[in-house]
């Protein structure tokens, strides 16, 4: 029965009764579903595009001033009042430019101490949560000249956008949630502000200033909530803005191919797995043949092989290497200066000693054995 070779399908089998659709096996190469790389994600966090939530952010700043506030509150109290005091108790002397520039520095420097702590506090916290969102990534790309960005067109796009939607739909819900949150809180402690008139200014005071604070934590531990919400969302939203067509990531495998700092880590890291290899078969030699610093060639014989094999050979560094693990392994070693060479120059890994080496290495293995089993080989 003689074969039959078939080079193209009869065209009979390409007519309109062909029960496939062909464009269906055709790369859908404009549609964005595959995972962004970690090159893509490298490129766009040098731009300065990452996954942060402004929210999360504004979340523990509002809760640091609060909090700092709340500490210091009574200092602060104390700072001002006493100032306001001094400035009452000298009314009665005579006002000119000197006394004037006094008083306003005094105030100056009496809003220095008691904001100057809350602002400090806000802006560690504001930094250390933004690092912890992105880490470290200092880039001035964002803030180079883009013509585009001076497009009306393009503004009108970014205004009526997926993002700017979403944007005004979360502030809406915010608006919304706090303002239910403010209503049921407040609506009792409205019918109680009356009662105030009749407490001194300090006790007054006290008493709104515990339910400011009162609401700013609880405002907060809202804020909180829908913060991680957004963070989630935000990462997600990053990652979807990332994704990339098959094309996409063809194209980025082949400029990385043809990238030379590429290749030569890849080089490098076959070079190092190809030593880490050869090191490993070092502790399975008979005798490692020296000449003695510049050349090392280990070799083993087992019954049954035709000639012995070279299994880890190396000049220089690592001639000196596989010396020293073969001290560590306890394999040994024989210098051999023309045996050492010979065997380096002719023969490759993984390869037997030829012919004319023989009768070298026969005599350097019948030295080893001997050494290690004196009394079989003593005659």
């Amino acid at each position: 029965m003689r074969c039959m070779e078939i080079s193209q399908p009869p065209c009979e089998f390409l007519d309109d009764r062909f029960p496939f659709d062909l464009q269906l096996f055709a790369d859908e190469g404009g549609e964005k579903t595959e995972e962004p790389t970690a090159k893509k994600k490298s490129d766009a966090r040098n731009k300065g595009q990452v996954a942060k939530s402004q929210e999360l952010s504004a979340a523990f700043v509002l809760f640091a001033g609060f909090w700092t506030m709340k500490v210091l509150g009574e200092t602060t109290y104390k700072e001002i009042a006493g100032y306001m005091t001094y400035i009452f108790g000298n009314l009665n002397t005579t006002v000119d430019v000197e006394t004037v520039m006094r008083l306003f520095l005094g105030i100056g420097l009496v809003l220095l101490k008691t904001s100057f702590p809350i602002m400090v506090a806000i802006m560690i916290i504001g930094l250390a949560i933004n690092v912890v969102q992105v880490g470290w990534n200092f880039t001035t790309e964002p803030l180079g000249f883009d013509l585009n960005k001076l497009n009306p067109i393009s503004g009108f796009g970014r205004i009526i956008s997926k993002r700017s939607f979403v944007e005004l739909l979360k502030s809406l819900f915010k608006i919304l949630i706090i303002g239910l949150f403010l209503y049921e809180n407040l609506k009792d402690e409205i019918l109680q502000m009356p009662k105030l008139m009749y407490l001194d200014l300090a006790a007054s005071m006290a008493r709104i200033a515990d339910i400011i604070f009162m609401m700013a934590f609880k405002i907060c531990a809202i804020f909180f909530a829908l913060a991680i919400l957004d963070y989630m969302y935000q990462k997600w939203d990053h990652n979807e803005q990332l994704k990339m067509t098959k094309q996409e990531v063809k194209e980025e495998f082949k400029q990385m191919e043809g990238d030379p700092q590429i290749k030569g880590k890849i080089r490098q890291k076959q070079r190092e797995m190809a030593m880490s290899r050869m090191m490993r078969e070092v502790p399975k030699a008979d005798v490692i043949v020296t000449n003695p610093t510049h050349f090392a060639v280990a070799l083993r014989y087992a019954e049954g092989m035709r000639a012995p094999e070279v299994i880890a050979k190396g000049q220089d560094y690592v001639a000196l290497k596989i010396k020293d693990v073969a001290r560590e392994t306890g394999v040994t070693i024989v210098e051999n200066k023309p045996l050492a060479r010979a065997l380096y120059a002719s023969v490759e890994i993984g390869g037997t000693v030829p012919p004319e080496l023989y009768k070298a290495v026969a005599e350097v293995l019948a030295y080893v054995y001997h050494l290690k089993h004196p009394y079989r080989y003593a005659g």
